[in-house]
C-alpha cells in the first residue's frame, strides 16, 4: 500500500479549517498532518510535518498567501502548494501561481474536485 499523501492546511477561519480536516481525513490516501492559522507559521510547519501537499489560503493575515507560498518553496522544494481562495481576483490568483503554486482550487467547491487536485499535484515537485 502506498504511503498517504502528508497535507499541511494554511487556512485562517478555524472551523473551516476544521471541517477540511474532517473532510480529507475521511479520504482514502490522505492524511491531514496539521494546520496553520497564519502564513508566517506555514513554512515552519511544512518542514517539521513534511508535508506533501500544502493547502494555501490566499488571503492570511501578516504574511499573505503568496508570500507564504514563497517561504513554503523554498523551505519544502518538494511539497506542492494548493492555492485555496473564495474568491481570488485574477491578480491573486496569477501572483500565487507566480509565487509558485501548482493550482488555484475554489472554497465551496465539490469535496471530490479538492480530492482530485491534491492528488494530481502530489509528487509534482522533485
Amino acid at each position: 500500500m502506498a504511503a498517504a499523501i502528508r497535507i499541511l492546511l494554511v487556512e485562517d477561519n478555524d472551523v473551516y479549517r476544521a471541517s477540511l480536516e474532517l473532510l480529507l481525513g475521511m479520504q482514502d490516501g490522505l492524511e491531514v498532518v496539521g494546520g496553520v492559522s497564519d502564513g508566517a507559521a506555514a513554512a515552519a510547519a511544512c518542514a517539521a510535518l513534511q508535508a506533501d501537499v500544502v493547502l494555501m489560503d490566499l488571503r492570511l493575515p501578516g504574511l499573505d498567501g503568496p508570500a507564504a507560498t514563497e517561504a513554503v518553496r523554498a523551505t519544502c522544494p518538494a511539497a506542492a502548494v494548493l492555492g485555496l481562495t473564495a474568491e481570488a481576483t485574477d491578480d491573486e490568483a496569477e501572483a500565487m501561481t507566480a509565487a509558485g503554486a501548482v493550482e488555484i482550487v475554489r472554497k465551496g467547491g465539490p469535496v471530490d474536485e479538492l480530492v482530485g487536485s491534491i492528488r494530481r499535484v502530489a509528487g509534482s515537485h522533485p
